[in-house]
């Protein structure tokens, strides 16, 4: 089965203590299909300008991306730069110019409707809600937020919710929304909002996914090198639902897998700048990691 994304496409400009990069691939629709693109074919839908590129996207059309709803618009592409200090859950934000990426209105090519797996990425709710009112019949819709749209469209974001089988947040946003300090409460009350399933990411502390029915936490993968955390939380949705739709079962015991290949794609994402380490992984790479976690987690 095939995954479309639908999200921002940037060049990136991040500063770490182990490192620099200036215009780098980033933004979370490059982050997410650089992920799936190792379990399922993934359909792109983003804006860059004429200045982005594209030669550095080439490799995911290798692993059966399809750019047909990239659009290359008159224009610079979005642009953002941000500061890691030591602390590498903490950044400071540099600059943000949107350019083309501020006219942004997601349409999705006719060959993309029908689309049975579908990633809302960080994007406004209202530009969310325009991909929903064209996808057909999808078997999954993912949502992915951001604290500005907390804050500046909760009733909007509450409305795409509603249309959603299953959301990702971070422990932060699950707080935002909700009001709940416990994460448990918080994510059960997202589920009030129409969502029937919560992923809660809590950054080096691992995540947990939690449905009507089922609980399941797993610990972050276990990193002696991290470089740039930037594409983390885009990576490990890339790998979720990339499984999901590889297996085209959404099972709990499905659910708890995938919820372990998220982990692993997001573990190799930091450990090198922009999309580069998700460039050229083995398969044995990453099924080595995955039964690392299995190891780890395993106490009986």
């Amino acid at each position: 089965m095939s995954v479309l994304v639908v999200g921002s496409a940037a060049l990136d400009s991040v500063k770490t203590p182990y490192g620099e990069v200036v215009d780098a691939v980033g933004g979370s629709a490059f982050y997410f299909a650089a992920a799936a693109s190792y379990f399922a074919p993934v359909k792109i839908v983003a804006i860059v300008g004429e200045d982005f590129p594209l030669e550095k996207i080439n490799f995911l059309k290798m692993r059966n991306a399809d750019f047909s709803g990239l659009e290359i618009a008159p224009g610079d592409t979005f642009r953002w730069g941000g500061i890691y200090h030591q602390d590498m859950n903490q950044r400071d934000t540099s600059f943000t110019h949107l350019n083309v990426f501020e006219k942004f209105s997601p349409k999705l090519p006719p060959e993309y409707r029908k689309t049975p797996y579908v990633f809302l990425a960080n994007i406004h709710p209202s530009l969310q809600m325009e991909v929903l009112d064209q996808v057909e019949n999808p078997r999954l819709v993912m949502l992915d937020t951001m604290n500005l749209w907390i804050d500046t469209d909760l009733a909007g974001l509450k409305e795409v919710m509603a249309r959603t089988d299953a959301v990702i947040l971070n422990d932060q946003e699950a707080r935002q929304i909700t009001g709940e300090p416990n994460l448990i409460k918080a994510a059960r009350d997202v589920i009030q909002l129409g969502p029937r399933t919560v992923i809660i990411k809590k950054g080096e502390h691992g995540a947990f996914i939690i449905s009507e029915n089922d609980f399941f936490a797993l610990p972050a993968y276990p990193l002696e090198s991290l470089y740039d955390p930037t594409g983390a939380g885009d990576s490990f949705a890339g790998g979720l639902i990339g499984f999901l739709a590889k297996h085209d079962d959404l099972s709990p015991a499905m659910f708890r897998k995938a919820l372990v290949f998220g982990t692993v794609m997001a573990s190799f994402a930091v450990e090198e700048f922009s999309v580069d380490r998700l460039r050229n992984l083995s398969e044995d790479e990453i099924q080595s990691r995955y039964r690392k976690l299995i190891a780890i987690t395993r106490f009986e």
